[in-house]
């Protein structure tokens, strides 16, 4: 039986902090800059294991909030009764007909109970073409500003274009958590199977998809994917976007999930008690590293996938995959044990 929308927000996990909570009182404020302005006596600018500390990349969190009213306002509208929302960027490379937005958007109407989630679906749009193509199929739609950079081609791994997007991405994403609002981020080449809610840790701040899953929520080893991830509004987490983003200095020429896996044991983040865990690739799935239990799996990534071609020509047959999984029966659908398709010109 199909839930209502209220019911989704219900899944969510609890702890998730409102607007008040980050405009709170000038006190609390002028406490935890005190708080680490002492952090940055007790450590050097450099660890004994080379790692940027606090005292070389330190930005304060804002006392006002940036007005973007525009912003504001898609939030608002498409938040869940707990002020989360669901984030993804599109340019225009991705934003073709039958490509990869068509693909992302198929995924919430196929999917099991997550069709209703497209009404938390923010897209952040990376140029004009992307924009109007967003427009034309979702209700949802914000422009980002790209700072005299077109964004609108695809941008090649690694490549300096790349990079811009990427930071431009985390910059973005601090912003919403400064405003107040949680946010799940999924890449645009990240099919939704199933509602994935139910699965988020309760006690977590900051929540990442992974490459390759060690078993272990807590383990820091783990290797994690910035193209998904559950992130609560707190001080914590508005101070650890800042680090993240301004730790670009200390690693030039690195996009934001390697500057992520530098600075994930940095001893400031234990010390502002960031609660991190890892998200399990039997439900967060990808092509790094496929879920065996289509009974389980809620999101699967193209990733570890070359080319915006290739990525789109595996996900379609992901899809045919998954079709044949929905036509089973819900006793034939626990008894067998279907498998992926080898995606091609993917690595395995």
């Amino acid at each position: 039986m199909e839930r209502n929308v209220e019911s989704d927000t219900e899944l969510v996990a609890r702890g998730g902090h409102s607007k008040l909570l980050v405009r709170r009182p000038m006190q609390i404020f002028i406490l935890f800059v005190g708080f680490a302005f002492m952090l940055m006596f007790l450590y050097n600018d450099t660890s004994a294991f080379g790692i940027p500390l606090l005292s070389q990349y330190f930005i304060a969190p804002t006392t006002t909030i940036s007005d973007n009213p525009k912003l504001e306002s898609v939030l608002k509208i498409a938040s869940m009764e707990d002020s989360t929302v669901i984030i993804t960027t599109l340019n225009g490379a991705w934003a073709e007909p039958n490509f990869m937005f068509d693909l992302f958007l198929k995924s919430f109407h196929d999917g099991i109970e997550t069709e209703r989630l497209l009404n938390h679906l923010v897209v952040i749009t990376l140029d004009e073409k992307a924009h109007a193509r967003c427009q034309s199929l979702h209700p949802h739609c914000y422009q980002l500003e790209t700072k005299g950079t077109n964004f609108t081609n695809d941008a090649f791994y690694m490549t300096k274009h790349y990079l811009e997007m990427m930071w431009r991405r985390i910059e973005l994403l601090g912003t919403v958590l400064e405003i107040g609002y949680n946010f799940v981020f999924t890449d645009t080449d990240i099919m939704w199977l199933k509602n994935p809610f139910n699965q988020f840790y309760d006690d977590a701040d900051f929540q990442i998809a992974c490459d390759h899953f060690n078993g272990d929520s807590n383990d820091l080893k783990n290797s994690p994917n910035g193209g998904f991830a559950y992130v609560k509004s707190n001080y914590r987490t508005i101070w650890f976007y800042k680090f993240w983003f301004n730790s670009r200095i200390a690693y030039p020429g690195k996009h934001d999930q390697d500057v992520l896996n530098n600075i994930k044991m940095n001893p400031i983040i234990q010390d502002i008690k960031l609660k991190i865990r890892f998200l399990s690739t039997t439900y967060f799935s990808g092509f790094c590293e496929l879920s065996k239990d289509f009974n389980k799996v809620c999101t699967l990534h193209a990733n570890c996938c070359g080319g915006l071609e290739g990525k789109v020509k595996s996900l379609k047959m992901l899809f045919q995959d998954w079709a044949k999984y929905m036509k089973l029966s819900n006793k034939t659908k626990v008894e067998v044990h279907p498998s992926w398709s080898v995606p091609q010109g993917c690595k395995k």
